[in-house]
Protein backbone atom coordinates (compact mmCIF):
# COMPACT_ATOMS: atom_id res chain seq x y z
CA UNK A 1 0.00 0.00 0.00
CA UNK A 2 0.99 3.66 -0.27
CA UNK A 3 3.00 5.22 2.52
CA UNK A 4 0.91 6.78 5.26
CA UNK A 5 1.46 9.93 7.27
CA UNK A 6 0.95 8.60 10.80
CA UNK A 7 0.49 10.64 13.97
CA UNK A 8 1.97 8.53 16.78
CA UNK A 9 0.94 9.74 20.23
CA UNK A 10 3.26 8.79 23.06
CA UNK A 11 6.13 8.39 20.60
CA UNK A 12 8.61 9.44 23.30
CA UNK A 13 7.64 6.52 25.54
CA UNK A 14 8.61 2.87 25.82
CA UNK A 15 6.38 1.48 23.09
CA UNK A 16 6.45 4.63 21.00
CA UNK A 17 10.18 4.40 20.39
CA UNK A 18 9.82 0.88 18.96
CA UNK A 19 6.61 1.53 16.99
CA UNK A 20 8.12 4.64 15.40
CA UNK A 21 11.12 2.65 14.19
CA UNK A 22 9.05 -0.19 12.76
CA UNK A 23 6.68 2.18 10.93
CA UNK A 24 9.57 4.16 9.47
CA UNK A 25 11.31 1.00 8.32
CA UNK A 26 8.09 0.13 6.48
CA UNK A 27 8.23 3.45 4.62
CA UNK A 28 5.59 5.35 6.55
CA UNK A 29 6.08 8.96 7.67
CA UNK A 30 5.82 9.36 11.44
CA UNK A 31 4.81 12.56 13.22
CA UNK A 32 4.98 12.40 16.99
CA UNK A 33 2.68 13.89 19.62
CA UNK A 34 3.90 13.80 23.20
CA UNK A 35 3.94 15.97 26.30
CA UNK A 36 7.47 14.84 27.13
CA UNK A 37 7.25 13.20 30.55
CA UNK A 38 9.95 10.67 29.71
CA UNK A 39 12.32 12.68 27.54
CA UNK A 40 15.86 11.81 28.64
CA UNK A 41 14.87 8.49 30.25
CA UNK A 42 17.07 6.58 27.83
CA UNK A 43 19.06 3.39 28.14
CA UNK A 44 21.42 3.28 25.20
CA UNK A 45 21.34 5.49 22.10
CA UNK A 46 18.31 7.77 21.93
CA UNK A 47 15.62 7.02 19.39
CA UNK A 48 15.87 8.68 16.00
CA UNK A 49 14.19 12.09 16.18
CA UNK A 50 10.81 12.64 14.56
CA UNK A 51 8.85 15.81 13.90
CA UNK A 52 6.93 16.40 17.11
CA UNK A 53 3.75 18.14 18.16
CA UNK A 54 4.65 18.95 21.77
CA UNK A 55 1.19 19.02 23.31
CA UNK A 56 -0.70 17.29 26.08
CA UNK A 57 -3.29 14.91 24.63
CA UNK A 58 -5.86 16.74 26.76
CA UNK A 59 -5.30 19.86 24.65
CA UNK A 60 -5.10 18.52 21.09
CA UNK A 61 -7.08 20.35 18.38
CA UNK A 62 -8.20 19.30 14.88
CA UNK A 63 -5.79 21.77 13.26
CA UNK A 64 -2.87 19.76 14.69
CA UNK A 65 -4.07 16.68 12.80
CA UNK A 66 -4.49 18.20 9.35
CA UNK A 67 -2.79 16.16 6.64
CA UNK A 68 -2.63 13.04 8.85
CA UNK A 69 -3.78 9.75 7.30
CA UNK A 70 -3.84 7.65 10.48
CA UNK A 71 -3.45 8.02 14.24
CA UNK A 72 -1.78 5.41 16.45
CA UNK A 73 -2.73 6.32 20.01
CA UNK A 74 -0.29 5.07 22.65
CA UNK A 75 -0.24 8.09 24.99
CA UNK A 76 -1.70 7.86 28.48
CA UNK A 77 -0.95 6.97 32.07
CA UNK A 78 0.43 3.62 31.20
CA UNK A 79 -0.09 0.88 33.77
CA UNK A 80 -2.31 -0.34 36.58
CA UNK A 81 -0.20 0.92 39.54
CA UNK A 82 0.10 4.38 37.96
CA UNK A 83 -3.61 4.50 37.24
CA UNK A 84 -4.42 3.59 40.84
CA UNK A 85 -2.05 6.29 42.12
CA UNK A 86 -4.23 9.02 40.59
CA UNK A 87 -7.58 7.62 39.40
CA UNK A 88 -9.02 11.04 38.58
CA UNK A 89 -6.02 11.87 36.38
CA UNK A 90 -6.26 8.49 34.70
CA UNK A 91 -9.79 9.40 33.66
CA UNK A 92 -8.86 12.93 32.60
CA UNK A 93 -5.89 11.81 30.49
CA UNK A 94 -6.77 8.31 29.34
CA UNK A 95 -10.51 8.80 28.79
CA UNK A 96 -11.16 12.50 28.22
CA UNK A 97 -7.88 13.00 26.38
CA UNK A 98 -8.53 10.00 24.13
CA UNK A 99 -12.07 11.17 23.41
CA UNK A 100 -10.79 14.61 22.49
CA UNK A 101 -8.09 13.14 20.23
CA UNK A 102 -10.46 10.74 18.46
CA UNK A 103 -13.04 13.45 17.83
CA UNK A 104 -10.36 15.85 16.58
CA UNK A 105 -9.01 13.15 14.27
CA UNK A 106 -12.43 12.45 12.79
CA UNK A 107 -13.11 16.16 12.32
CA UNK A 108 -9.70 16.65 10.66
CA UNK A 109 -10.42 13.94 8.07
CA UNK A 110 -8.12 11.25 9.51
CA UNK A 111 -9.23 7.93 8.04
CA UNK A 112 -7.83 5.39 10.50
CA UNK A 113 -7.44 5.39 14.30
CA UNK A 114 -5.57 2.58 16.11
CA UNK A 115 -5.91 2.54 19.89
CA UNK A 116 -3.53 0.80 22.29
CA UNK A 117 -5.84 -1.03 24.69
CA UNK A 118 -4.91 -3.85 27.07
CA UNK A 119 -5.69 -7.45 27.99
CA UNK A 120 -5.84 -6.06 31.53
CA UNK A 121 -9.53 -5.41 30.86
CA UNK A 122 -10.19 -9.15 31.35
CA UNK A 123 -9.28 -8.76 35.02
CA UNK A 124 -9.66 -11.83 37.20
CA UNK A 125 -10.85 -14.22 34.50
CA UNK A 126 -8.96 -17.19 35.89
CA UNK A 127 -7.20 -20.02 34.09
CA UNK A 128 -9.99 -22.41 33.13
CA UNK A 129 -10.59 -21.06 29.63
CA UNK A 130 -8.83 -18.83 27.15
CA UNK A 131 -10.65 -15.50 26.96
CA UNK A 132 -11.43 -14.14 23.51
CA UNK A 133 -12.61 -10.73 22.43
CA UNK A 134 -16.25 -11.57 23.21
CA UNK A 135 -15.51 -12.66 26.79
CA UNK A 136 -16.97 -10.60 29.66
CA UNK A 137 -14.79 -7.63 30.59
CA UNK A 138 -13.84 -7.50 34.26
CA UNK A 139 -11.58 -4.46 34.76
CA UNK A 140 -10.34 -4.17 38.34
CA UNK A 141 -8.25 -0.98 38.12
CA UNK A 142 -8.85 2.60 36.93
CA UNK A 143 -6.34 1.97 34.12
CA UNK A 144 -8.27 -1.03 32.80
CA UNK A 145 -11.59 0.75 33.25
CA UNK A 146 -10.30 3.62 31.12
CA UNK A 147 -9.45 1.21 28.31
CA UNK A 148 -12.99 -0.21 28.32
CA UNK A 149 -14.56 3.24 28.12
CA UNK A 150 -12.33 4.35 25.24
CA UNK A 151 -12.96 1.13 23.31
CA UNK A 152 -16.70 1.74 23.57
CA UNK A 153 -16.28 5.34 22.45
CA UNK A 154 -14.23 4.36 19.41
CA UNK A 155 -16.69 1.65 18.43
CA UNK A 156 -19.44 4.28 18.43
CA UNK A 157 -17.31 6.66 16.32
CA UNK A 158 -16.40 4.00 13.75
CA UNK A 159 -17.75 4.48 10.24
CA UNK A 160 -16.69 3.77 6.66
CA UNK A 161 -14.49 6.86 6.42
CA UNK A 162 -13.18 6.65 10.01
CA UNK A 163 -11.82 3.19 10.72
CA UNK A 164 -11.20 2.51 14.40
CA UNK A 165 -9.37 -0.48 15.87
CA UNK A 166 -8.63 -1.35 19.50
CA UNK A 167 -5.55 -3.51 20.08
CA UNK A 168 -5.83 -5.35 23.40
CA UNK A 169 -2.14 -5.82 24.08
CA UNK A 170 -0.71 -8.52 26.28
CA UNK A 171 1.82 -7.35 28.88
CA UNK A 172 4.74 -6.02 26.88
CA UNK A 173 8.41 -6.87 27.38
CA UNK A 174 11.68 -6.35 25.54
CA UNK A 175 14.30 -3.70 25.00
CA UNK A 176 13.44 -0.14 24.00
CA UNK A 177 15.79 2.84 24.18
CA UNK A 178 13.06 4.51 26.27
CA UNK A 179 13.12 1.63 28.75
CA UNK A 180 10.52 0.63 31.34
CA UNK A 181 11.45 -1.69 34.19
CA UNK A 182 7.95 -1.70 35.74
CA UNK A 183 6.86 -4.49 33.39
CA UNK A 184 7.05 -8.04 34.69
CA UNK A 185 9.68 -9.59 32.39
CA UNK A 186 11.78 -6.42 32.19
CA UNK A 187 11.71 -6.17 35.98
CA UNK A 188 12.59 -9.82 36.56
CA UNK A 189 15.61 -9.52 34.27
CA UNK A 190 16.78 -6.32 35.98
CA UNK A 191 16.49 -7.93 39.41
CA UNK A 192 18.33 -11.02 38.22
CA UNK A 193 21.29 -9.02 36.92
CA UNK A 194 21.46 -6.38 39.62
CA UNK A 195 20.64 -8.48 42.71
CA UNK A 196 21.70 -11.94 41.58
CA UNK A 197 18.25 -13.42 42.11
CA UNK A 198 14.77 -13.52 40.63
CA UNK A 199 12.25 -12.51 43.27
CA UNK A 200 8.48 -12.93 42.85
CA UNK A 201 6.50 -11.03 45.49
CA UNK A 202 3.50 -13.37 45.36
CA UNK A 203 2.78 -17.06 45.00
CA UNK A 204 3.50 -16.74 41.29
CA UNK A 205 0.24 -18.36 40.19
CA UNK A 206 -1.46 -15.47 38.28
CA UNK A 207 -1.57 -15.90 34.52
CA UNK A 208 -0.23 -13.20 32.21
CA UNK A 209 0.02 -13.25 28.44
CA UNK A 210 3.13 -11.40 27.27
CA UNK A 211 4.20 -9.93 23.94
CA UNK A 212 7.49 -8.45 22.77
CA UNK A 213 7.47 -4.73 21.94
CA UNK A 214 8.72 -5.36 18.42
CA UNK A 215 6.03 -7.96 17.73
CA UNK A 216 3.40 -5.51 18.99
CA UNK A 217 4.81 -2.84 16.67
CA UNK A 218 4.46 -5.26 13.74
CA UNK A 219 0.79 -5.71 14.65
CA UNK A 220 0.33 -1.93 14.67
CA UNK A 221 1.86 -1.76 11.22
CA UNK A 222 -0.34 -4.62 9.98
CA UNK A 223 -3.45 -2.93 11.35
CA UNK A 224 -2.61 0.28 9.51
CA UNK A 225 -2.02 -1.58 6.25
CA UNK A 226 -4.97 -4.02 6.42
CA UNK A 227 -8.06 -3.47 4.27
CA UNK A 228 -10.52 -1.29 6.17
CA UNK A 229 -13.40 -3.83 6.08
CA UNK A 230 -11.17 -6.44 7.74
CA UNK A 231 -10.45 -4.41 10.87
CA UNK A 232 -12.95 -1.56 11.13
CA UNK A 233 -14.61 -1.41 14.54
CA UNK A 234 -12.73 -4.46 15.78
CA UNK A 235 -11.11 -5.21 19.12
CA UNK A 236 -8.15 -7.57 18.70
CA UNK A 237 -6.12 -9.39 21.34
CA UNK A 238 -2.41 -8.94 20.61
CA UNK A 239 -0.01 -11.70 21.56
CA UNK A 240 0.67 -15.40 21.01
CA UNK A 241 -1.38 -18.19 22.58
CA UNK A 242 1.82 -20.03 23.55
CA UNK A 243 2.95 -16.93 25.45
CA UNK A 244 0.33 -17.28 28.19
CA UNK A 245 2.49 -17.81 31.28
CA UNK A 246 2.08 -17.93 35.01
CA UNK A 247 4.33 -15.40 36.72
CA UNK A 248 6.36 -18.19 38.34
CA UNK A 249 6.97 -19.67 34.88
CA UNK A 250 8.33 -16.32 33.69
CA UNK A 251 10.62 -16.31 36.73
CA UNK A 252 11.83 -19.82 35.86
CA UNK A 253 12.67 -18.73 32.31
CA UNK A 254 14.61 -15.70 33.56
CA UNK A 255 16.43 -17.70 36.21
CA UNK A 256 17.32 -20.43 33.76
CA UNK A 257 18.61 -18.05 31.08
CA UNK A 258 20.69 -16.00 33.52
CA UNK A 259 21.75 -18.69 35.97
CA UNK A 260 20.40 -17.09 39.14
CA UNK A 261 18.31 -18.43 42.00
CA UNK A 262 14.57 -17.93 42.16
CA UNK A 263 12.69 -16.72 45.24
CA UNK A 264 8.89 -16.98 45.32
CA UNK A 265 7.63 -15.37 48.51
CA UNK A 266 4.33 -17.25 48.48
CA UNK A 267 1.95 -14.58 49.74
CA UNK A 268 -1.18 -13.48 47.97
CA UNK A 269 -0.49 -10.07 46.49
CA UNK A 270 -3.00 -7.21 46.25
CA UNK A 271 -3.38 -7.60 42.46
CA UNK A 272 -6.24 -10.03 41.67
CA UNK A 273 -5.69 -10.08 37.89
CA UNK A 274 -5.22 -13.44 36.24
CA UNK A 275 -6.18 -14.23 32.66
CA UNK A 276 -5.25 -16.55 29.80
CA UNK A 277 -6.00 -15.05 26.41
CA UNK A 278 -7.04 -16.42 23.02
CA UNK A 279 -5.15 -14.73 20.16
CA UNK A 280 -6.65 -16.64 17.25
CA UNK A 281 -8.58 -13.61 15.97
CA UNK A 282 -5.30 -11.78 15.36
CA UNK A 283 -4.04 -14.69 13.26
CA UNK A 284 -7.29 -14.67 11.26
CA UNK A 285 -7.54 -10.93 10.62
CA UNK A 286 -3.82 -10.27 10.07
CA UNK A 287 -2.44 -13.54 8.67
CA UNK A 288 0.63 -11.85 7.21
CA UNK A 289 1.79 -10.55 10.61
CA UNK A 290 4.07 -13.12 12.22
CA UNK A 291 5.06 -12.75 15.87
CA UNK A 292 8.57 -14.13 16.24
CA UNK A 293 9.77 -13.41 19.79
CA UNK A 294 9.57 -15.75 22.76
CA UNK A 295 10.34 -14.92 26.38
CA UNK A 296 13.72 -16.66 26.48
CA UNK A 297 14.99 -14.65 23.50
CA UNK A 298 13.59 -11.47 25.05
CA UNK A 299 15.38 -12.21 28.33
CA UNK A 300 18.69 -12.57 26.49
CA UNK A 301 18.06 -9.34 24.55
CA UNK A 302 17.25 -7.42 27.73
CA UNK A 303 20.24 -8.81 29.62
CA UNK A 304 22.59 -7.86 26.80
CA UNK A 305 21.18 -4.31 26.69
CA UNK A 306 21.25 -3.89 30.48
CA UNK A 307 24.91 -4.93 30.56
CA UNK A 308 25.96 -2.95 27.48
CA UNK A 309 24.32 0.29 28.52
CA UNK A 310 24.97 0.15 32.26
CA UNK A 311 21.57 -0.26 33.92
CA UNK A 312 21.90 0.36 37.66
CA UNK A 313 19.69 -0.58 40.57
CA UNK A 314 18.95 3.09 41.22
CA UNK A 315 17.96 3.88 37.62
CA UNK A 316 15.85 0.74 37.32
CA UNK A 317 13.80 1.87 40.32
CA UNK A 318 13.56 5.57 39.44
CA UNK A 319 14.31 6.72 35.89
CA UNK A 320 12.74 3.67 34.23
CA UNK A 321 9.80 3.25 36.61
CA UNK A 322 6.78 5.29 35.52
CA UNK A 323 5.27 5.92 38.96
CA UNK A 324 8.66 6.93 40.38
CA UNK A 325 9.46 9.22 37.43
CA UNK A 326 6.17 11.14 37.57
CA UNK A 327 6.27 11.32 41.36
CA UNK A 328 9.74 12.86 41.19
CA UNK A 329 8.67 15.41 38.57
CA UNK A 330 5.80 16.46 40.82
CA UNK A 331 7.97 16.63 43.93
CA UNK A 332 10.53 18.94 42.27
CA UNK A 333 7.76 21.17 40.91
CA UNK A 334 8.26 20.35 37.25
CA UNK A 335 4.70 18.98 37.08
CA UNK A 336 1.70 20.33 38.96
CA UNK A 337 -0.97 18.26 40.69
CA UNK A 338 -2.73 17.70 37.36
CA UNK A 339 0.48 16.42 35.70
CA UNK A 340 0.84 19.55 33.60
CA UNK A 341 4.24 21.15 33.14
CA UNK A 342 4.92 24.19 35.29
CA UNK A 343 7.69 25.19 32.86
CA UNK A 344 7.44 22.55 30.15
CA UNK A 345 9.80 24.05 27.61
CA UNK A 346 12.63 24.39 30.10
CA UNK A 347 12.13 20.80 31.26
CA UNK A 348 12.04 19.44 27.69
CA UNK A 349 15.36 21.12 26.89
Amino acid sequence: MDALRVLLTGHEGYLGAVVARVLREAGHEVVGLDTGYFVGCDLGPASEAVDTVAVDVRDVAPAQLEGIDAVVHLAGLSNDPLGSLAPELTHAINVNGSARLATAARDAGVRRFVFSSSCSIYGASGADDLVGELAPLRPVTPYAESKVVVEELLHDLSRDDFCTVSLRNATVYGYSPRLRTDLVVNDLVATALLEGRVRVLSDGTPWRPVVHAEDLARVVRGTLEAPVPAVNGEAINVGRSEANHQVRDLAEIVGGELGVRIEITGERGPDPRSYRVDFSKLETLLPDVVLTWDVAAGVRELADAYRAFGLTLDSSRSVFNRVARLTELREVGALDADLRWSDRHAVRR
